[in-house]
């Protein structure tokens, strides 16, 4: 049975007045001596309810956020919502930045002030795996692995239309941000390149089956201009699996905060101008934006304790078209429906019944003119596959 502390309390100082000692009071009622001795003093203060527990919290909070700062912080997170863009703590820190506020609040102040006013919105839950073994790329390093998007056409004022190029280190977050007013074989190696140049080299570069990407489906084994660009330095390119984006929801994601944070408040009318600024949101990007999957680091902070990076050999791209690589692989991942076909660009392949409903990597070996399948890493089944 829980005692009754505040008759406890009430007790012991009746005893004293009655003429007990403390001591024998404190001892027989289980307590210390600053026990007695401070409901004694509490006792005669003169209040009525002397007996009873005291909030321990400080009267004053020098350093609590002013409510201008706060008011502040919730009307800017209150129109982003509306605007239909990111309202968390980090998205308002970059709009009162914008907005040249004087001494913003750091962002974990503004995560306060959003959990004090129950104006945080819990995630939902993570993707949940349908049990299908998928076999995607971890990365350990800088450099392990780039995965790159294209998004446009869009438009500037004038009217310009141009098309933008991301790509993001998986390891580190690092950005990169190309913009070009069309996406041509040309204009896409170029694309590649200078954003290698400022990022380095991919071990290995995802992307998904666009034509820009896997070239010509007239020619399905003759190479697109990036997979050549690619096997020429060495890297190996990874086709995502058709109508799956969410293989690659990191630049998916950037693609959306590029969206909210440049394209909907950068004012730009020409080609230089949209460079200019882009540049300027891709070292923004870098150096002040925080990721839960980097501990909080930036991506520039995760790429200090990183292995040396290695960069293309000259500052200027090739040209297409590019000569045909004589080694190299380069994959594609296919999820293998109940008609057992494996489709690569149009061609169709057979595949074994235990591949059947399971995600497959078509691994296409350039120098040994194979076609190699693979089952959670293991080899079931291989073909000839001559590079035209």
């Amino acid at each position: 049975m829980q005692r009754d502390r505040e008759w406890d309390r009430q007790v012991a100082v009746q005893r004293y007045l009655a003429g007990e000692s403390p001591e024998s009071i404190w001892r027989s009622l289980g307590y210390s001596k600053p026990w007695f001795y401070k409901w004694f003093q509490r006792y005669i203060e003169g209040s009525e309810d002397w007996c009873r527990d005291r909030s321990c919290r400080p009267q004053s909070q020098p350093a609590k956020t002013s409510s201008d700062v706060e008011a502040i912080v919730l009307a800017v997170r209150e129109r982003l919502r509306k605007e239909g863009m990111f309202f968390g703590a980090q998205a308002i820190l970059w709009e009162l930045e914008d907005l040249e506020i004087k001494e913003p609040p750091s962002m974990r102040t503004i995560g306060r002030i959003l959990a004090r006013n129950d104006q945080v919105v819990r995630r939902q839950g993570r993707y949940q795996s349908k049990g299908k073994k998928y076999p995607s790329l971890v990365p350990r390093h800088a450099g392990d692995v780039h995965q790159s998007d294209f998004v446009g056409p869009c438009y500037l004022k004038g009217p310009v239309r141009f098309y933008s190029l991301h790509s993001i280190d998986l390891a580190t977050r690092r950005c990169a941000v190309e913009p070009m007013v069309e996406r041509g074989a040309q204009a896409s190696v170029n694309g590649f390149w200078s954003s290698w140049m400022r990022m380095g080299l991919p071990r290995h570069q995802q992307v998904d089956n666009e034509s820009v990407f896997v070239g010509s489906r007239r020619h399905p084994r003759g190479m697109g201009g990036l997979i050549r660009l690619c096997l020429l330095l060495g890297i190996e390119v990874w086709f995502i699996p058709p109508a799956e984006p969410w293989r690659n929801a990191v630049v998916e994601k950037f693609n959306d905060h590029w969206r909210y944070k440049f394209l909907r408040r950068v004012v730009m009318n020409s080609a230089p101008q949209l460079r200019e600024e882009s540049l300027k949101f891709e070292d923004r990007h870098n150096r002040t934006y925080r990721y839960s999957a980097l501990a909080g680091k930036t991506p520039l902070s995760a790429l200090e304790c990183c292995r040396q990076l290695r960069f293309p050999p000259h500052e200027e791209p090739p040209t297409h078209p590019l000569p045909k690589p004589e080694t190299g692989r380069y994959h594609f991942v296919r999820f293998i429906r109940s008609d057992g076909i494996l489709d690569i660009l149009g061609e169709k392949f057979i595949v074994p019944p235990e591949a059947v409903y399971e995600y497959l990597r078509a691994t296409v070996d350039v120098g040994q003119q194979r076609l190699g399948l693979f089952l959670d890493n293991k080899q079931i089944d291989e073909h000839s596959y001559r590079i035209r």
